[in-house]
């Protein structure tokens, strides 16, 4: 069985083209298990001590948000990565520059960070689900052809209180493939059937959307196995299907809590997953997602 694990994240050290300018960002890598330049060598080398195959890289913006360099060179250098990059889609050339960046080898979609303020895109950390600018985006017709056009995944930073935005973005754009980030920022002590969470249903009607779980050991109030994302799991399961559901780790990020191993041997531990089901969850049904 092949690993994928669909989000991860690495970065160059600050240099003079490329300097670092995100000080939230610099304070939360002091705070990782890892060394503060974390190249994509040295998440190659975490994946072997794991046994992960391959892995998408997510854009991690210590630099300015909008700079992909990093990525587009580290899946230009490494044949096991697939990128993600960022954009703003409101950008008078937003449907250029897409065309453009999924011209690069690899690169099989962008990341919108609903979660985060419009006019501070990315550059703190800190998160806001009542921000709705999301549903402004919507209108931005060239951007989301740009995006069909260049069969761009559409992957979303968004907060379950925000689900409601995606389930209308993907209403008027049903053709686009997209991947909903990190459970959506799931709140456990919550059944999956109550409260915002439970708009996942209406998104599962949609076979362009799939679930990522990912994020888990920060998501969790628990420590190993964080058995209280266990029920949200199998809830998302019954409705996804094991063919929509997609793990990854959010290594290094994770790191400040846990190791790579347990990133992904949760699954291990979640009952009625089939060994069947894992082997989706962990790698087929993101490729069959992206067509990778």
């Amino acid at each position: 069985m092949t690993v994928l694990d669909c989000h991860t994240h690495a970065w160059a050290p600050p240099s003079p083209d490329h300097p670092w300018v995100n000080e939230s960002l610099i304070q939360l890598v002091d705070g990782y298990a890892v060394d503060p330049v974390y190249t994509t060598e040295k998440l190659l080398d975490d994946m072997d001590a794991v046994g992960i195959d391959e892995a998408v890289l997510v854009p991690f913006p210590l630099v300015d948000w909008q700079d992909n360099t990093y990525i587009i060179e580290s899946v230009g250098a490494h044949d096991r990565f697939a990128g993600i990059v960022m954009l703003d889609p409101f950008a008078d050339d937003a449907a250029d520059r897409l065309h453009e960046l999924m011209s690069e080898p690899d690169v099989i979609g962008f990341r919108i960070g609903c979660i985060y303020p419009r006019d501070h895109m990315w550059m703190d950390h800190y998160f806001d689900p009542g921000q709705e600018w999301l549903l402004d985006a919507i209108d931005e017709t060239d951007f989301w052809d740009a995006a069909r056009e260049t069969d761009a995944l559409v992957q979303l930073f968004a907060h379950r209180e925000q689900l409601p935005q995606v389930t209308r973005l993907v209403d008027a754009h049903p053709d686009l493939t997209y991947a909903v980030d990190h459970l959506a920022h799931v709140d456990t002590s919550v059944p999956p059937d109550e409260g915002a969470f439970a708009e996942f249903a209406r998104l599962a009607e949609y076979e362009t959307v799939v679930a990522k779980l990912s994020e888990v050991p920060h998501l969790s109030t628990e420590s190993f196995p964080y058995a209280d994302v266990h029920d949200h799991v199998r809830w998302l399961l019954d409705r996804f299907g094991r063919e929509r559901l997609a793990w990854g780790s959010d290594y290094p990020n994770i790191s400040a809590v846990t190791d790579y191993e347990r990133g992904l041997r949760w699954l291990d531990h979640v009952e009625g997953l089939s060994d069947a089901d894992r082997e989706w969850l962990t790698g087929r049904s993101f490729r069959r997602h992206v067509s990778l």
